[in-house]
């Protein structure tokens, strides 16, 4: 076995094995040299080198969204590990392990104009879980931080840093550890013993309870709690495209609901009880809503946090879901009530108008997602990248077998392809990317990876620019906004897909889009692009007469 040479390094690969990390994306250096020849030459580890850091640490996330335990970064000083930034940010807000493992000058060459040199320790102050410092020799101090640091990484599902400062020479092996690093079994209890009487109490006398559910992993919500909630006519629930929850009973498309609300249906809709649970929520009408017109109560489920979405929160359970209201209603009783009888009434309509507007609407970005979303492959994952393509999604149907995946910790648009490629491969389902051409030129070094499955498919839908800052508030159709908030372009993906050996197909009108989509979800031994033209100017107008027609 080779090791590097350098006690250190040595320590902080032997704790990653023993914890269990080891899944290790390499962002290419010198002064990481000593991690990346360890890692690689240590059979223990699956390690995959990706050039861009800002890719790499999102490739590493996608992995740990579906891998469910912590992937390793790996790269070396100067600002290589400030390129990591936007993808700890992300996992920080998204709940996802992810560890960064940074190579830094010794202390003495810290602001005395060393090249390639920053501050690097702390540099993720207020996005971390935890941040390991490390001295430049080994030693117990050390290898406790390295623990912790992996150990909370798991334990609080959330970013970690390590940040290990390296001599030279960096390349020099040896054959044989020179140390024996302390393991530890740090325990993290979380033992939920609750007493839930009295809220049981109020639950079995509300009339109106919404149960409003955000990003959540599919499979982990028991089938009989699904369909208590479904069939208690005092509660609704609301899920998002990414809650990955299904019941005919239930309302999945938010916007959809409630955008055509009077200031009296508000009123009569709003809860007693707000139960949430799951992450972050696209909809910016019921964030608006429920601010506005606040339950008595709102309660939300999670091991971690809690967040004042709605200035409302009055309880926070620490536990997870499924444990929860398994605990939880089997205590309650249904309620009499006509909460639900009344929203699947409005349900029912808004389906009514939503396919009588869809009929006589020309080509576009609402029409794409109208064709798209049900050829979908069974047993398929879809990734979806944010601003307006994951809140077109929110607008449609998805299928039971389809898995939805956004990066909503932030909801930016840089890293969804990296991201969705990390989570590919790590899930080992037949994945789809679903995304704007601003996000997908944004990520365009994603494609330069080496692992991209071969039944990889992007689904990119150009419509020459951000689309969504037509549907937004501000819209002015003169240069500037056309240049600086629209971000006008005449850019496609023909040449990045022969480059990167993507099979590329287009459509620009309805009848090429059905055509293309028989074959495109066929497997050809080729990742592949998708790339559909819609009309700038035409999606804005269709997008807002959607809203007023449901009415």
């Amino acid at each position: 076995m080779m090791y590097p040479k350098i006690p250190l390094a040595q320590s902080i690969i032997e704790i990653c094995r023993v914890k269990g990390v080891t899944d290790i994306v390499i962002s290419p250096g010198s002064r990481n040299a000593p991690l990346t020849i360890g890692f690689a030459n240590n059979p223990a580890f699956k390690c995959y080198s990706i050039a861009d850091e800002r890719c790499a640490a999102f490739f590493a996330t996608g992995m740990a969204q579906q891998l469910k335990k912590p992937v390793a970064v790996v790269c070396t000083s100067g600002s290589a590990l400030l390129n990591y930034y936007p993808a700890v940010a992300e996992a920080f807000y998204s709940q996802i392990p992810l560890i960064v493992i940074s190579a830094d000058r010794p202390h003495d060459k810290i602001d005395i104009g060393d090249g390639q040199t920053i501050r690097q320790e702390n540099v993720y102050a207020n996005h971390i879980i935890y941040s390991a410092n490390l001295l430049e020799e080994a030693s117990h101090e050390n290898d406790n931080k390295i623990n912790v640091a992996i150990e909370k990484a798991i334990s609080e599902k959330g970013p970690v840093h390590i940040n290990a400062p390296f001599e030279e020479p960096l390349y020099d092996v040896v054959e044989e550890l020179s140390v024996t690093p302390n393991i530890q079994d740090i325990a993290f209890e979380n033992h939920f013993a609750e007493d839930l009487s009295p809220y049981v109490e109020k639950w079995n006398i509300a009339k109106k309870k919404l149960v409003l559910v955000g990003v959540n992993d599919p499979n982990s919500i028991d089938a009989a709690i699904i369909e208590r909630l479904a069939e208690d006519p005092s509660v609704v629930v609301m899920t998002e495209t990414t809650s990955n929850l299904h019941h005919k009973n239930f309302l999945n498309s938010i916007d959809v609901i409630i955008t055509p609300f009077t200031d009296e249906d508000f009123k009569a809709f709003s809860p007693e009880i707000l139960l949430t649970f799951g992450g972050m929520v696209v909809s910016k009408r019921i964030k608006a809503f429920l601010r506005t017109y606040k339950p008595h109560e709102h309660w939300h489920i999670d091991t971690l946090r809690a967040y004042d979405t709605f200035d409302a929160l009055t309880k926070h359970f620490i536990a997870e879901p499924n444990a929860f209201l398994n605990r939880f209603l089997p205590a309650t009783h249904y309620v009499e009530s006509s909460y639900n009888k009344r929203a699947q009434e409005v349900k029912a309509y808004r389906k009514l108008k939503h396919n009588e507007y869809l009929i006589d609407i020309p080509f576009s970005d609402f029409k794409v997602f109208e064709k798209l979303l049900p050829a979908l492959p069974d047993n398929s994952q879809l990734q979806i990248s944010n601003s307006s393509a994951i809140r077109y999604a929110q607008l449609f149907d998805i299928k039971s077998t389809v898995e939805v995946f956004c990066n909503r910790g932030t909801s930016g648009i840089d890293g969804s392809t990296s991201t969705a490629i990390g989570a590919a491969l790590a899930s080992g389902k037949e994945s789809i990317m679903l995304t704007g051409d601003i996000s997908f030129f944004y990520d365009s070094n994603a494609l330069w990876n080496s692992y991209i499955p071969k039944d990889f498919k992007i689904i990119l839908i150009n419509n020459g620019g951000g689309g969504i800052f037509r549907i937004l508030p501000g819209h002015q159709e003169n240069q500037v906004f056309n240049t600086y908030f629209e971000t006008e372009h005449n850019q496609t993906a023909e040449h990045l897909a022969k480059m990167f050996g993507f099979e590329y197909h287009t459509a620009t009108n309805e009848p090429e889009l059905e055509s293309q989509l028989e074959s495109f979800f066929s497997n050809s031994g080729q990742p592949k692009i998708l790339e559909i033209f819609t009309p700038v100017k035409l999606n804005d107008k269709i997008l807002k007469e959607y809203f007023k027609a449901l009415t």
